[in-house]
């Protein structure tokens, strides 16, 4: 049998030889830096145009010399499985296009090391604004992106050298525990002591909702013991471990909780299930989260549901205007009763 002739594959001394050029100039030219070098535009539009031609295997960044702008956008998220960061990618993603914007999403699982690589992938397709999203060190990659040219804006997380614009953690906080503290004088004729549990201490979000935790309960005269107060992160699993070894500790746990978020809340309730604790009722609760099947946990439930349209109405506002003061918008989140 014959085999096939196989096609000889385009390279860039071919093009360059098409062009009348340096392969130096064309791989310039195919890789974005032919301003650096002073290439003409109409060499570059010639390259390219040829590229195109003879199927050469073109970047992302030969695809946009012919404009300005490259009109994609990108974000870096720190997960995919809760109602809130879904959110955030679905409306950002629409409201991204109806700009005549072209977006990128990206997870990076809380790792500081994938946020960077994240960061890097996304400058080497050329974006022209990057939305850090929920980041572990948004000025590390305001820093990667200022040496690129290219505009960062923060999302959920606060940092110092870009715009940012996040929840008013505080004052969410602040009502939701007011409200849970009243459920439980209501259930059980008095206030005693929440329990906080969930998130990261060292982030900004996670410190304002506890100021606001300890501020509702000052509020109401009730002391908050040191150690109920468990900012164990956000794994379902690292909750549950908390909970048990804090009721190993003291033997009885709060009547009412402020769980972080819905993923550790996924953690309290499977060890309240597997433990037994609470054989007579459920605890009341209130989670900064909203999902609406927590409503099958029970009546009662406090949830903070964040404006997600307004952050994000606010983050393109940001762009829009080209507006780089470096402020922390804070959108305040609606306080719900599920159930």
């Amino acid at each position: 049998m014959k085999r096939g002739t196989q096609t000889k594959r385009t390279t860039i001394y071919d093009l360059a030889e098409l062009a009348g050029t340096s392969a130096s100039a064309v791989s310039a030219v195919l890789n974005g830096n032919w301003k650096k070098r002073r290439i003409s535009s109409q060499l570059a539009e010639r390259i390219t145009r040829l590229a195109e031609e003879q199927g050469y295997a073109l970047n992302m960044q030969a695809s946009v010399l012919r404009r300005d702008r490259s009109k994609i956008i990108g974000m870096i998220v720190p997960k995919y499985d809760n109602r809130y960061f879904g959110s955030i990618v679905e409306q950002f993603e629409a409201m991204a296009r109806e700009r005549g914007l072209f977006p990128i999403v990206t997870c990076t699982r809380r790792d500081p090391a994938l946020e960077v690589e994240a960061a890097r992938a996304m400058l080497s397709h050329r974006v022209d604004c990057l939305i850090a999203t929920g980041a572990t060190d948004p000025d590390r990659i305001v820093e990667l992106c200022a040496a690129a040219g290219v505009r960062t804006v923060n999302l959920d997380l606060p940092g110092s050298r870009a715009p940012s614009v996040i929840s008013d953690n505080f004052g969410g906080a602040l009502e939701l525990t007011r409200r849970v503290l009243a459920n439980c004088k209501k259930e059980y004729g008095e206030m005693t002591p929440l329990l906080f549990i969930g998130g990261r201490g060292t982030d900004h979000n996670t410190s304002e909702r506890i100021r606001g935790f300890r501020a509702a309960h000052a509020e109401a005269g009730v002391v908050v013991d040191e150690s109920l107060v468990l900012a164990c992160g956000y794994a379902p699993e690292k909750a549950e471990t908390a909970m048990r070894q804090l009721a190993e500790k003291t033997g009885t746990l709060p009547r009412g909780m402020f769980v972080n978020s819905t993923i550790s809340l996924e953690g309290v309730m499977r060890w309240i299930r597997r433990s037994g604790h609470y054989t007579d009722r459920m605890p009341m609760l209130g989670c900064f989260d909203w999902d609406p099947f927590v409503a099958m946990l029970g009546d009662h439930i406090e949830m903070v549901r964040q404006d997600v349209p307004g952050m994000l109405d606010a983050v393109f506002e940001i762009i829009d205007s080209g507006n780089s003061d470096l402020k922390v918008v804070q959108i305040p989140p609606v306080v719900e009763t599920i159930g």
